[in-house]
């Protein structure tokens, strides 16, 4: 994996605040951010945080932040974004009373899966989204533990895309999120490494 510089990233709705620290990318989200399209809540929010690079097919991005997520629908992980109709986030979203994993993939509205990992709070965790041709394999782990699966999804071959962290809190000010690490390579191949039939 190449490692993506802070400053040679697009801001997508740049945030209050982003300061480098060290190797670090310390930012603060602003009050009422989110990205959702419609389902189930009816609203559509297109105003989330999101340092992003070119991510064509057969290339993967990682992405590291600490997971101190403790306002209720705070969030953090990796965007990866067409337009406002056409992307997915994957990361950690402080929801229903626990740490959560999980993806929202959204092709003119949204989905949304999630899974508990209250073990995972105050820890480094890394979402890695692999392009395919026609999907997205997204993976993620807490420090230096196994790769989880977290989703497979359709993702267009032929759109050109970009990845890297994003952050958003919906119902709070001064959330503060640490990046520790924003990375590019080639995607994975395999869907279930290491496995036999």
């Amino acid at each position: 994996m190449r490692r993506v510089a802070w400053g040679d990233a697009t801001w997508l709705n740049p945030p209050p605040a982003a300061t480098v620290d060290g190797a670090d990318l310390v930012v603060t989200a602003g009050a009422g951010t989110d990205l959702w399209r419609t389902t189930a809540y009816g609203f559509v929010h297109n105003n989330g945080h999101a340092l992003l690079t070119p991510l064509p097919v057969g290339t993967a991005v990682e992405v590291r932040f600490v997971a101190d997520l403790t306002g209720r629908f705070d969030q953090a992980g990796a965007l990866v974004w067409v337009d406002e109709q056409r992307w997915t986030k994957a990361g950690c979203e402080q929801s229903d009373g626990a740490l959560q994993m999980g993806a929202v993939v959204t092709g003119r509205v949204s989905d949304w899966s999630v899974a508990p990992v209250p073990e995972w709070a105050g820890r480094q965790v890394t979402v890695r989204a692999s392009r395919g041709a026609d999907a997205l394999i997204v993976r993620a782990r807490v420090d230096d533990e196994p790769w989880r699966l977290i989703r497979l999804s359709p993702f267009p071959g032929d759109a050109a895309a970009s990845a890297g962290p994003y952050f958003c809190a919906p119902e709070r000010e001064g959330l503060q999120v640490r990046f520790t690490g924003f990375a590019v390579g080639p995607a994975d191949t395999e869907i279930h490494p290491g496995e036999t039939a």
